[in-house]
């Protein structure tokens, strides 16, 4: 028999496709990039460093990734295409060499209140038709065990003719599916504070309804008045128990009011539809805060809080419902597939195992799964979308990682170090935007932008090893090798705020006096129990102002300055210095350009194409009419401020005739978080995520409080701008406040005046107070695995 050969290709010869080993980008100038030209190499592990505001995220997500999605997305058929974002090609040059891209951003998973750490991951999935094939008894398909699915019945007339004839058979089917009826899916059931909703002591014509955005001036109140439901003149204490009915749970009744078809629901209903169908991590501050006010939400009494009907909770699988499972820890519930033995659904099960062993792979053994997937950290989002990727037979493709260290203690990093490794290794190239050393390290190419941020930014400074980073005359490179040291001596508390009890999610019976008056860092590793410990026993007291990182939503309508309530005094200053109404110097008021209304850019839809954007040419991109700007404060109009950077504000509405004290206090309070770079007027969109998480900062440093909570505010944040914040932090306490701050970051801990240090472990291995005291005693005891590296970073 014989075999075929073939003749070896001699060692000399390249072949071509072997040459591409590189991507190249030419002449970037996406946001703040200023001509940017970069060549990274393939099947690598590249790093992209500087300071925040510096243009990383730019070349990194808004051109390279974004090129690569949207060529991917060019090779689908027109009709696909319809369905799918349109995505502008990136204002570049020349971009060659690109691979697939996958995004692993710090998007916060859906804010939807039926999504789950199951539900994202597929696990959910797997365990439904896991329990549809092997529990007992058998009910149904996967769906009789989803929360999502509501039991249906169908009836209805079949008709057919089989040639003889027509027949009519008349059927009723039920579909059975695994929501709870009650809750409908959700877990909880809400009640309401009827006194949060009105005043009583008032007429609906006299601003009775307290509920943001139930004005008697729009809609509302054409309805309200046109219905006949209830008199509107009349103090709703003295309405009829029937006009009360009305008021509050009539179903949505047709009208015609003045003409027009209209539609009367009651109060709590269209509460219900309005604000209680998002996520409460997705409302607006204001909203969130009247549901915080008006609503008390409890595990509903029907399923316990599972979500799941009766029917989809008497099935069993080796004693245990779905639901049990859905509220085991991770790392147990992997432990019990484990010991599972059904061969009928051995592949099933293998997949399922995979799955769960990859959480507890990358750290997130902790979280359970019916956890609220609008409740995870920015960090924990990113690792549990990591997950599908770890185990992929995938290679040549390119993962973008957006600083896969947030949230992670020191203990964790080395673990996620070896995940990107891993990815790597398997013949894929990795770029991962990070600021901490650790991460950097092991880098095998390193791209540092700066040298400062926003206009001072967006050209490359470094491109190399890390070893010609550190010695590098970049802002990187002088702080690489930074190491804090602790503090000569420590401020002494004035109070203690008390928690007695505590034993909110992996919480066991915690007591602990949290110092006031002073720098307080809660520490411990991802999922030990810090935020449950704020969250459930420091929040919502008096005084407590919380900063999370729950993250910020605009539009490019909305800039720094709308954000922030600055324009608010600044078109009032406008106003009185010209004599005219404020709503003149707003874009999304009276002031608009007409032609690209206040926009500043003409989109023009072409369809299945990408849609083209255009500067307007009657304003210029100004976004305000030509009568507005001739109107002057302080020798600049209205376009001009908002052009203004923040550190040149600040110096311009000090003094002189543009003097405006509230703009000025505003201005301060950016300038102190480290935002003195940004544009007033600077869409929120092109802002990355660590310049939005301090411009939240300093938004809600404004609200009058004793103690401030703040969550990880070194996200996002360069070497070089710690030390900043934590000037800021001193000046706070130095105020008289007391700052709370759960936190990863070495320099943060040793500059503590007190630590409360959580663990010893994640989930039910943590949960307790494992250390309590100052910097210096922490690093002397060691007992800790946070003493362990914090002493190793002060090099003690």
């Amino acid at each position: 028999m014989s075999k075929a050969t073939r003749a070896d290709t001699p060692a000399s010869a390249t072949i071509a496709a072997d040459s591409h080993d590189l991507i190249r980008v030419h002449g970037a100038r996406v946001n703040n990039l200023k001509d940017v030209s970069v060549e990274l190499p393939k099947r690598r592990l590249t790093v992209f460093t500087g300071v925040s505001g510096s243009g990383k995220s730019s070349l990194v997500f808004s051109t390279i990734a974004a090129e690569s999605q949207r060529m991917i997305n060019e090779t689908y058929s027109a009709f696909l295409q319809g369905f799918m974002p349109n995505l502008a090609r990136p204002e570049v040059d020349y971009l060659d060499g690109l691979t697939t891209a996958i995004i692993v951003g710090q998007e916060r998973l859906g804010a939807n209140p039926r999504s789950t750490v199951g539900t994202a991951t597929d696990a959910n999935a797997m365990l439904r038709i896991l329990y549809s094939r092997i529990g007992t008894p058998h009910i149904g398909s996967p769906q009789a065990f989803s929360f999502n699915v509501p039991t249906r019945t169908a009836s209805g007339v079949l008709e057919s003719d089989k040639g003889r004839g027509e027949k009519s058979i008349v059927r009723k089917r039920v579909y059975l599916g695994g929501m709870c009826a009650r809750c409908e899916g959700t877990g909880s059931v809400s009640d309401f504070d009827l006194t949060a909703l009105y005043d009583d002591s008032k007429s609906l014509n006299e601003g009775a309804l307290t509920i943001p955005g139930y004005s008697m001036e729009g809609w509302y109140g054409r309805i309200f008045r046109g219905c006949g439901f209830f008199d509107p003149d009349k103090p709703i204490r003295e309405y009829t128990k029937k006009e009360r009915e009305d008021l509050l749970y009539k179903e949505a009744t047709k009208l015609k009011i003045e003409g027009t078809n209209l539609t009367y629901l009651g109060l709590i209903p269209q509460i219900q539809r309005s604000f209680l169908a998002k996520d409460k991590e997705a409302m607006q501050p204001h909203i969130r805060a009247f549901v915080d006010r008006a609503i008390t939400f409890q595990d509903c009494p029907d399923c316990g809080g599972t979500r799941l009907s009766e029917s989809a909770r008497s099935v069993k699988v080796s004693g245990k419902s779905i639901a049990d499972l859905c509220t085991m820890q991770i790392s147990d519930l992997a432990d019990w597939v484990r010991h599972l033995d059904e061969p009928s659904v051995a592949p099933l099960l293998a997949g399922l195992r995979h799955l769960l062993d990859a959480f507890t792979e990358i750290g997130l053994g902790y979280l359970s799964l019916d956890r609220p997937a609008g409740t995870l950290s920015g960090g924990e989002a990113q690792r549990t979308k990591m997950i599908r990727h770890l185990g992929s037979s995938l290679t040549d493709v390119t993962y973008v990682f957006d600083e896969p260290s947030i949230g992670l203690h020191p203990h964790d990093i080395a673990r996620m170090n070896a995940l990107l490794l891993q990815l790597r290794d398997k013949g894929n190239t990795v770029l991962v935007v990070e600021h901490k050393p650790e991460m950097i390290a092991i880098a095998d190419h390193v791209v540092d932008l700066g040298p400062g941020a926003g206009t001072e930014g967006g050209t490359v400074g470094f491109e190399g090893t890390v070893d010609g980073l550190r010695a590098s005359d970049t802002a990187t490179g002088h702080h690489f090798d930074d190491k804090a040291r602790l503090k000569d001596s420590v401020r002494s508390a004035s109070g203690a705020l008390e928690v007695r009890g505590a034993s909110a999610n992996n919480l066991r019976d915690v007591n602990v006096d949290i110092p006031l008056g002073v720098l307080c860092v809660l520490t411990g590793v991802a999922g030990s129990g810090k935020s449950s410990l704020t969250d459930g026993s420091v929040a919502g007291r008096d005084g407590v102002v919380v900063i999370d990182q729950s993250g910020i939503r605009g539009s490019r309508r909305s800039n720094p300055a709308t954000y922030t309530g600055l324009l608010d005094p600044i078109r009032k200053a406008f106003a009185k210095a010209n004599g005219v109404k404020p709503a003149l110097f707003s874009s999304n008021s009276e002031g608009a350009c007409p032609n690209c209304n206040g926009a500043g850019v003409i989109y023009t839809d072409l369809g299945v194409m990408a849609t083209v954007e255009t500067p307007c040419e009657e304003c210029e991109g100004k976004r305000f009419q030509a009568a507005v700007l001739e109107y002057r404060l302080g020798g600049k109009d209205i376009a001009e401020v908002l052009a203004m950077s923040v550190a040149e504000a600040e110096g311009f509405f000090a003094e002189g005739e543009a003097r405006t004290p509230a703009a000025h206090k505003i201005l301060d309070r950016l300038a102190d978080v480290g935002l003195g770079y940004l544009s007033l007027g600077q869409p929120l969109t092109t802002l990355s995520g660590g310049e939005r998480q301090r411009l939240k900062l300093a938004t809600q440093m404004a609200e009058k409080g004793d103690v401030y909570v703040l969550d990880e505010p070194t996200t996002g944040l360069h070497l070089a701008d710690v030390e900043q914040l934590l000037g800021l932090l001193d000046r706070l306490v130095d105020a008289g406040k007391s700052v709370i701050v759960i936190e990863h970051h070495q320099a943060v801990m040793a500059h503590a005046d007190w630590i409360i240090d959580l663990g010893p472990g994640a989930g039910h291995g943590g949960g307790k107070v494992v250390f309590e005291g100052t910097p210096a005693d922490l690093v002397a005891a060691r007992s800790t695995i946070t003493g362990e590296h914090l002493a190793a970073y002060v090099g003690a």
